[in-house]
């Protein structure tokens, strides 16, 4: 196949991101492999790793940066979210509980799919909804797994504990009333992507009165297995 689109530069970035696919690099071995001039690939390989294209293992090896991680999951994203409807409309009927799928968004959460409550009070969260990771059972599963130092940041300002989360991670669900809203109970379980990391947070929520303050007592089994579906999915997209 011919590596040489006409544009220079690309193909040239390309060609060092190439090198990268087996594995961490010197500057030395990439400039062996690539046949790059040293300080050309020195120049594009900082400007890479500016845009997180390109990172440093602990040796200071060049390596493929996190961005692709990024945009693989965005990718997975739209298959997560076509996979997920039928899942939380029976999620929704199994429970007679609004459902929902949230993802990290920056220091928020995002709602990606939705299943509402067909009759009597709805607890309608739309989707694109953002919301607080400061508070309540999504929030908590979705930093439960994250690296300590996100975590230690989003604990800072929530409404939740380290201990309480050690309680989640070893439950395998969280569940929270009156936390993100008077009067709400929710019951969540995290969507593990292929990295090994918590990727979504599957959830249901409803009013205290009818879930009660401990939720999970009713709901858990039915949230969690959810989840596990749709970690699977991801699994065989993957695949």
């Amino acid at each position: 196949m011919d590596n040489h689109s006409g544009v220079g530069v690309i193909d040239k970035a390309a060609a060092l991101l190439a090198a990268l696919e087996e594995g961490p690099a010197t500057l030395s071995q990439i400039v062996t492999t690539t046949h790059l001039a040293r300080p050309t690939a020195h120049r594009l390989l900082l400007a890479l790793e500016h845009h997180r294209l390109v990172g440093r293992d602990p040796s200071g090896a060049f390596v493929l940066g996190p961005r692709f991680a990024q945009l693989a999951a965005a990718v997975g994203e739209d298959r997560l979210v076509a996979a997920a409807q039928p899942v939380l409309t029976v999620l929704r009927d199994r429970t007679g509980e609004s459902s929902q799928l949230y993802r990290p968004h920056g220091d928020q959460r995002i709602c990606i799919a939705a299943a509402d409550r067909t009759m009597g009070l709805r607890d309608s969260i739309p989707v694109g909804t953002t919301m607080t990771m400061a508070a309540g059972s999504a929030a908590q599963v979705l930093t439960a797994w994250q690296d300590p130092e996100r975590m230690h940041r989003t604990l800072a300002a929530a409404r939740y504990t380290a201990a309480d989360l050690g309680v989640v991670r070893e439950r395998g669900y969280a569940e929270s009333s009156g936390e993100r809203e008077p009067g709400v109970s929710s019951v969540s379980a995290p969507v593990w992507g292929t990295s090994g990391t918590v990727i979504a947070a599957v959830s249901i929520s409803g009013p205290a009165e009818r879930m009660t303050a401990h939720p999970a007592a009713m709901h858990s089994t039915a949230v969690v297995e959810a989840a596990q579906q749709l970690s699977e999915v991801v699994r065989r997209t993957a695949s």
